[in-house]
């Protein structure tokens, strides 16, 4: 039996953004513990999971010169090693180096997709592109699922630094393994390309084509609300439904297991009936309903009750990156997928930048986690009506 040749690729692209993602979504998993050591409120978590994305507004910018240069396989690397570093950082429990350690996981993190769109656009063909950005996708919810199923029980026992040294020690374990692919994954590198010629040249090729430029932004409004839902999910279930840290840990896992299989599924559905930009329509609308949903949830509610909102709401906000991903692949030049894939991904990073700030100002204003949920269908709409005005 014949393996495609993007199998291997895809594995090991979806690892890498597994453990980059369990990176930036373990200190939220573990919220309130951090928060009582560090002497904080457990919403100034969105102010980490914020600089760790500002940070990776910058790298997405110069990921596709890194990737021309270094080669995908050796820029992949490189993410891994800076987001192990900055997990030490953040488990040295000192605010300055928590803060630095978000800002190295951040620079990790914006540099793993410019990486994985140039391997798996290279590799896979048009019929399954869909499903194979999706599959390479789920590596955000399977990130969130350790993360939900490993930090809480881990910090609760050794304590939250030994969680984030975890961390650490698989993204260096993947730098080894992927030493081994290097040579044959990395043969179209330009060793005399720049790291840093012209990076702003992926934003303009995106703002002058309205395909691009409509994907781009619609990312800025549904990265806002997916990190959110991320970031401020264990801390609303135990503040304002009265849920054990663990239990608010097991429904995290949950809510990203159906991120996984809602990829996968989504990715097959856009492929092979609905198509791209139409899947993505949905997924809005449907993200902006299961929002306003949540704001009636109460701590009278039974956990089925709970599970069957949450996990849906979960599968429709985290479901739409891989769906997103292809279309940019589809719609810019081959050549310059990883320079348009990092430019774009620079207003989907901007989106989480400014979410999880508004979501925690919200939250102060409004007093309640489950009304702020409600009021996050707002960008949610914002991006489905772009998409809409972009068909017409």
């Amino acid at each position: 039996m014949t393996i495609a040749p993007y199998v291997p690729v895809l594995l090991a692209m979806t690892a890498a953004q597994s453990l980059v993602s369990l990176a930036m979504l373990s200190p939220a998993a573990m919220a309130p513990e951090i928060a009582r050591d560090l002497g904080l409120a457990a919403s100034r978590i969105g102010w980490w999971v914020s600089l760790a994305y500002g940070c990776a507004m910058l790298t997405s910018l110069m990921g596709g010169d890194a990737v021309r240069r270094l080669g995908a396989t050796r820029a992949t690397q490189i993410a891994l090693t800076l987001v192990a570093v900055g997990a030490v950082c953040t488990a040295l429990g000192h605010i300055a180096l928590v803060l630095a350690g978000a800002g190295l996981i951040g620079l990790g993190y914006g540099m793993t997709n410019p990486a994985a769109s140039h391997l798996l656009a290279r590799t896979t063909d048009p019929a399954h592109r869909n499903l194979v950005f999706s599959i390479k996708q789920t590596g955000v919810p399977l990130g969130g699922t350790l993360a939900g199923l490993i930090a809480p029980p881990v910090a609760l026992a050794f304590g939250w630094p030994a969680a984030m040294i975890l961390i650490g020690l698989l993204c260096a374990g993947l730098v080894a393994l992927l030493g081994l692919s290097r040579a044959a994954w990395d043969g179209d590198r330009d060793p005399k390309a720049g790291l840093t010629s012209r990076p702003l040249d992926g934003l303009g090729l995106i703002w002058r084509t309205p395909r691009l430029r409509s994907l781009s932004l619609t990312g800025f409004a549904y990265a806002a609300v997916q990190l959110s839902v991320s970031t401020f999910m264990v801390t609303m279930l135990v503040t304002d439904l009265h849920w054990s840290l663990v239990q608010a840990g097991m429904l995290l896992s949950a809510l990203q297991v159906a991120g996984v299989v809602g990829r996968i599924s989504l990715g097959t559905l856009a492929d092979r009936v609905f198509g791209g930009i139409p899947t993505l329509i949905g997924l809005g609308a449907a993200t902006a309903l299961l929002a306003i949903v949540t704001g009636f949830a109460s701590p009278d509610w039974p956990t089925a009750l709970v599970y069957g909102l949450l996990v849906p709401f979960g599968a429709a906000a985290l479901g739409w990156n891989g769906i997103y991903l292809a279309e940019l692949a589809h719609s810019a030049p081959p050549s310059q997928i990883p320079r348009v894939t990092g430019a774009s991904l620079f207003f989907t990073y901007g989106g989480v930048l400014f979410g999880p700030p508004v979501f925690a100002a919200l939250h102060g204003w409004l007093g309640s986690y489950l009304l702020t949920y409600a009021v996050s269908a707002v960008p949610a709409l914002i991006g489905t009506g772009l998409l809409l005005a972009m068909r017409r």
